[in-house]
């Protein structure tokens, strides 16, 4: 059973507690948002989280203004690994809490699900960091960057280059008070916006801008973090890949598909196009907690194998169906069993 602790009790925090409840290998443990956090060893349930909305609110709750230490600096022998969920802005604010976590000692793997090039750059600095500290630090693991970004990785593979890399995405947000954080980060990315800008807007003058809008927002060629993130993998450089998509942000529907085209040239001199579609039933936190428990499990199992400092969704497959338990058999098995020889 994989013990898990999610900083962050916004749209994606609470939803990921739903999901945890639902797999059979993970647990979660640990949660925290900015007044109080929540540890209990034998589980938290994850209804519990979705109907309090908050950590104060929840039963076993201790208040505290600096919950994230507290939390992991008493229970961080029992944590087996971290999802950070908190809103990234400005763009150090999430690589802040990762030096934070250092400073604590806690060892294991943590995961994000960052957007912003800055911010993943910033990341990728404490590599050395975290190596040293008996981290192993995965980011950028959820829909995009993250599913789309290892789908452009792998489907690299039929070409000798790869030319082009086009993510567009759709995601339809019926639920302003849950996913406040995520519409902010998107703001941050229209023209006469940043992260910092946004940072400091009130949720009345988001709500006015998104008005302005009828509640859409068409963002084209955005600073997202794919692009670093397939250069890093060597797939292609960073100036040939594109991400952009709307958000309604008063219906659920998708107002249209995600997908990601990656076009490249074969060795026998030919163009052509790899295109991966995803399904519109899929929301965008099946698509972000999804792949954000699968890289997890990749996580543990390199951690388990030494691997240690910062890799990003483009440099490793998430996994599926097999638990840190299984994985630990497996190689004890494996350990035991004499040597075949190989003719």
């Amino acid at each position: 059973m994989i013990n898990v602790a999610i900083l962050g009790c916004g749209g994606l925090g609470q939803n990921m507690a739903l999901l945890i409840e639902q797999k059979k290998d993970f647990k979660l443990v640990g949660i925290c948002d900015r007044n109080a956090y929540v540890f209990n060893e034998n589980g938290i349930p994850g209804l519990l989280v979705k109907d309090a909305k908050s950590v104060e609110k929840m039963k076993g709750a201790i208040i505290s203004p600096s919950s994230i230490k507290d939390l992991i600096s008493a229970h961080k022998e029992k944590i087996d690994a971290i999802f950070i969920a908190l809103p990234n802005l400005p763009n150090e604010f999430i690589p802040n809490v990762a030096k934070e976590i250092i400073s604590i000692g806690y060892k294991g793997v943590i995961v994000d699900a960052l957007k912003r090039t800055k911010a993943v750059e910033m990341i990728k600095n404490l590599d050395g960091d975290f190596k040293k500290s008996d981290i192993l630090y995965l980011t950028g693991c959820g829909a995009t960057p993250g599913l789309l970004t290892a789908a452009a990785a792998l489907a690299a593979q039929s070409f000798v280059e790869v030319l082009d890399v086009t993510i567009t995405f759709g995601v339809g947000i019926a639920n302003w008070e849950m996913y406040k954080a995520t519409i902010r980060e998107d703001i941050a990315h229209l023209e006469g916006f940043n992260p910092e800008i946004v940072s400091m807007m009130t949720d009345e003058e988001i709500i006015k801008e998104l008005e302005k809008r009828n509640g859409i927002l068409e963002l084209h060629h955005m600073e997202h973090a794919d692009d670093i993130m397939l250069e890093l993998a060597n797939v292609c450089s960073r100036d040939r890949v594109t991400t952009g998509g709307i958000v309604d942000t008063r219906n659920s529907k998708k107002p249209i598909s995600t997908n990601v085209k990656i076009t490249g040239k074969t060795f026998e001199g030919k163009i052509s196009t790899h295109q991966f579609v995803l399904g519109d039933e899929t929301t965008m936190a099946a698509n972000v907690n999804g792949p954000i428990l699968g890289y997890m499990k990749s996580g543990l199992w390199l951690y388990d194998l030494g691997v240690r400092g910062t890799l990003t969704s483009a440099q490793v497959m998430p996994h599926f169906g097999v638990a840190k338990a299984e994985y630990l058999e497996i190689q004890k098995r494996q350990s035991s069993e004499p040597a075949v020889a190989v003719k």
